[in-house]
């Protein structure tokens, strides 16, 4: 399927890895342009260098930028003054027991997982609504509506994202502009291994064994009873970034495997 994206500019952040890094090469296969994100400039030169071997002929840039600190949001968005697409996808997590969560804890996940799309949304969304055509995706998680006990601090961040991205799409009215919120479920990205790679340590289990035990505990409710690919994830919001989703804006759009037990 032509999804029409040759010709458009996507700018995704924290994308040198996982669910942003697939997203990049899905976009590239679709002749867009991209433009990737990762805190140093070693790490976007080696995720570089990857696209470009899996799409040959690929255009495909990219600036460093960590998005906890805001004079390196404002050099990227000199370096990216406009784009058609922005795909708020850079995030932290961290599990960690509520009582143990600091102040600190609380303003860098909201700094980072918050208001990187506030910011980055802020500068690109007027432009987008003067030429009447944009996409803007907030990368959520069904952390947003099942808040984990193990880490409140991440739940509460995509919830937000959630509502900020709602209000956004409430401007777009009447415009060729959309803005919608993607959410993952369990996902096997480069994160995500580690995790659970350390569980299975600790416990003296195989990974497989760690995996099934996480899906019988932790996340019951999945239907597919694995992890989702990066892939898989990405399936989903680069259809969102094309043309051909005209008629889906406002919306919150789930590829979490089943594992919110809602039937909308």
């Amino acid at each position: 399927m032509d999804l029409k994206l040759k010709g458009k500019t996507a700018f995704i952040s924290g994308s040198t890895a996982g669910i942003g890094f697939a997203t990049a090469k899905l976009l590239l296969q679709e002749e867009a342009t991209v433009v990737i994100n990762g805190r140093t400039r070693p790490r976007v030169d080696q995720a570089l260098d990857e696209l470009k071997q899996h799409v040959p002929g690929a255009k495909v840039t990219g600036v460093a930028a960590d998005f906890s600190k805001v004079n390196e949001v404002q050099t990227l968005l000199d370096q990216v003054p406009e784009v058609d697409i922005l795909i708020n996808n850079v995030a932290v997590f961290e599990p960690k027991e509520f009582v143990a969560i600091t102040d600190q804890d609380w303003q860098r996940f909201f700094e980072v997982n918050v208001l990187s799309g506030i910011r980055l949304s802020r500068h690109y969304f007027p432009a987008l609504l003067k030429k009447n055509w944009g996409r803007i995706i907030f990368i959520a998680s069904e952390s947003a509506i099942n808040i984990p006990a193990e880490m409140i601090h991440y739940g509460m961040t995509k919830t937000a994202q959630l509502a900020v991205a709602r209000g956004l799409a409430e401007l777009t009215k009447g415009t060729q502009v959309t803005v919608n919120s993607v959410l993952p479920g369990p996902t096997s990205s480069e994160g995500v291994a580690g995790f659970i790679d350390n569980l299975a340590r600790q416990q003296r289990k195989t990974r497989e064994e760690m995996e099934e035990d996480f899906f019988k505990t932790a996340r019951p409710t999945s239907l597919i009873q694995r992890f989702s690919t990066t892939e898989e994830v990405a399936n989903l919001i680069v259809y969102v970034c094309s043309p051909l989703s005209s008629a889906t804006n406002g919306a919150a759009l789930r590829v979490d495997g089943g594992v919110v037990k809602s039937i909308i």
